[in-house]
């Protein structure tokens, strides 16, 4: 026994109260030490080899009786913390230093941010179509193969459900068909979507992001954005389809730029055309942006397949809700869609689109 432990002549909870409130004392006493010299405060309590709580723990924990060890270490441990708030409160109570203030050096300058030339470049189509009477709908990113493909006539062997073209998730191969999750491929399902919960007249302009498998070039990306609208109700025709697209390209690109319509096809619209619109560069005479054909192909479009209003029919009678608002001889429409990319580029002369996920500060602070 050392001679600074004091001797323990019983291990009853009286007893044990005042062995330990007379060593709790011995800190307060000794703490004026930490503030001048807390090294040597923290070797006298809990130096590895002299340290006082060592020696407590040899003198009194290893030779008492089982039952008596339990109430010992909680007060021991009530005394080892006792030490440590003394050690802790000269470090806060100094706290960390604070350098001086120079006065006369220029004050910083917070720089405001920008949105994104994409952010930038999507809201100004979606106000076009705002001024318009179109209302804004989104979506969520990952979807189902139901909204994404097979609502939107895409059939089975359509090559763009195969995982070459489209980023599947993992450990969708026990779900059925319909409900096996993807990253969705277009903004389109977010059409299916509105058209189950809504009834016609609609029109609707979906701006998001997009994802495909796509290798990374001058102009493609796994990851871009797209806004797709929507205008269902009676007697919509493509007159009335080519009449607005017609007047976005102008609202877009200025007044002077003219559009022509090329047959093409996609799944879900029935006919279905391409939109050019005549070169902003120059003027439709030929130039080495238009390739010298004095045209810009934009986006593509056309009126709602059938197939599209049988497909929300059903899902509308799956979940219970009037099955009438998108019978195909009652209701017709049309649907576009266009890059936010692609448009970017035109309107600010970007020759990759890899520079808007580059992060460089050089190239955004030019959008300022």
């Amino acid at each position: 026994m050392s001679d600074q432990i004091p001797h323990l002549p019983a291990y009853d909870e009286a007893t044990l109260d005042l062995s330990f409130a007379v060593l709790e004392e011995d800190v307060r006493v000794s703490a004026a030490a930490a503030a001048s010299d807390p090294e040597a405060f923290r070797l006298l309590w809990l130096g590895r080899k002299q340290g006082r709580l060592k020696l407590i723990s040899e003198a009194w924990l290893k030779s008492a009786p089982a039952e008596a060890r339990k109430p010992l270490g909680i007060r021991f441990n009530q005394l080892k913390e006792s030490i440590e708030r003394v050690l802790a409160a000269p470090a806060a109570a100094t706290g960390p230093a604070v350098p001086a203030l120079d006065v006369t050096l220029p004050g910083l300058v917070r720089q405001p941010g920008i949105p994104h030339p994409l952010l930038t470049t999507m809201d100004r189509i979606v106000e076009v179509f705002h001024h318009l009477g179109y209302s804004t709908e989104l979506g969520p990113q990952v979807e189902s193969d139901f909204y994404n493909f097979e609502a939107l006539n895409f059939p089975e062997n359509h090559p763009a459900r195969d995982t070459q073209d489209t980023l599947q998730i993992a450990g969708q191969a026990s779900k059925p068909s319909r409900d096996r999750l993807l990253m969705r491929t277009h903004t389109s399902p977010v059409q299916i979507r509105t058209m189950v919960a809504q009834a016609p007249p609609l029109r609707i302009v979906i701006p998001g992001k997009v994802h495909r498998n796509d290798a990374a070039d001058a102009t493609h990306s796994p990851i871009f954005h797209q806004v797709e609208g929507l205008c269902v109700g009676p007697d919509i025709t493509f007159s009335d389809l080519k009449g607005t697209l017609d007047h976005a390209m102008r609202a877009l690109f200025g007044t002077g730029v003219k559009t022509r319509f090329f047959p093409s096809f996609f799944p879900f619209t029935e006919p279905s055309a391409d939109v050019q619109i005549s070169c902003i560069f120059c003027g439709g005479a030929g130039c080495r942006k238009c390739k010298h054909s004095g045209w810009i192909e934009l986006l593509g479009c056309g009126m709602v397949d059938p197939a599209v209003f049988q497909a929300v029919t059903g899902e509308r009678r799956r979940l219970g809700l009037d099955d009438t608002p998108y019978d195909p001889a009652r209701v017709s429409g049309f649907a576009f869609g266009m890059g936010v990319e692609r448009i970017a580029m035109i309107l600010h002369g970007v020759s990759d689109i890899g520079y808007f996920y580059s992060g460089d500060m050089r190239f955004l602070e030019q959008f300022a």
